[in-house]
């Protein structure tokens, strides 16, 4: 049994093999149609099917008539204008994590701040303790752990800019829920406050199977 996506984005279903030949054989389904069966986690073509493959060998209804044609068209133009603003919003928050990331790892490397002086600041304090805390917190963050973690922030963020332009023209639909849930990993990005939110949209609007099914 199988479960098909018509024209009008809402999936139809169960029906059985011959259905869909014979829906096929009509010209109401093509090879670009998607569907999926009992056992599959995703909608794919109906070419990809091995069972279907003498059908569209013999080319036999392999046109799409105009009616489904259109719908299919409709159906596409939905999910792109769903996917616009979630998509953008990512956009945006990749490049500003790639213009404070840079910042931060231009400071950390050629702008480390003057330890002798903040040295002489905290023993007016008389807390040995906190001086240590101190410079331990100074190592990690000034050190190669800082170096590190600031390239990490730039690798993140050039994944999310990817996969949000994927995103934005409906392609590569793992690609963009990876770039929705990186974008939600706190405090890994210098915008992970905007970036939470954006994620939680995205992947709400990439859950949606009539988005989901119009990804290439």
């Amino acid at each position: 049994m199988y479960t098909i996506i018509g024209g009008d984005g809402k999936e139809y279903g169960p029906v059985s093999g011959e259905d869909l030949r014979k829906w096929i054989s009509e010209g109401r389904l093509n090879a670009q149609s998607s569907a999926k069966a009992e056992s599959d986690a995703e909608f794919r073509p109906l070419s990809a099917f091995p069972e279907f493959g003498d059908v569209f060998g013999r080319g036999a209804a392999a046109s799409v008539p105009p009616a489904l044609a259109a719908g299919q068209d409709d159906g596409r133009a939905a999910a792109l204008r769903r996917v616009q603003a979630p998509a953008v919003a990512l956009i945006i928050t990749a490049i500003l994590n790639l213009i404070f990331g840079a910042w931060g790892l231009v400071k950390t490397v050629f702008f480390p701040p003057n330890l002798q002086q903040l040295d002489s600041e905290l023993e007016q304090l008389n807390n040995p303790q906190l001086v240590e805390f101190f410079h331990k917190w100074m190592h990690i963050t000034y050190g190669p752990f800082g170096i590190a973690g600031g390239l990490l922030g730039l690798v993140l963020s050039v994944l999310i800019l990817i996969g949000a332009i994927k995103m934005h023209s409906l392609r590569s639909y793992e690609f963009s829920m990876t770039a929705a849930i990186v974008a939600m990993l706190p405090c890994v990005t210098p915008c992970c406050l905007i970036g939470l939110p954006f994620g939680i949209w995205a992947l709400v609007v990439l859950s949606k199977p009539e988005v989901k099914s119009h990804f290439s």
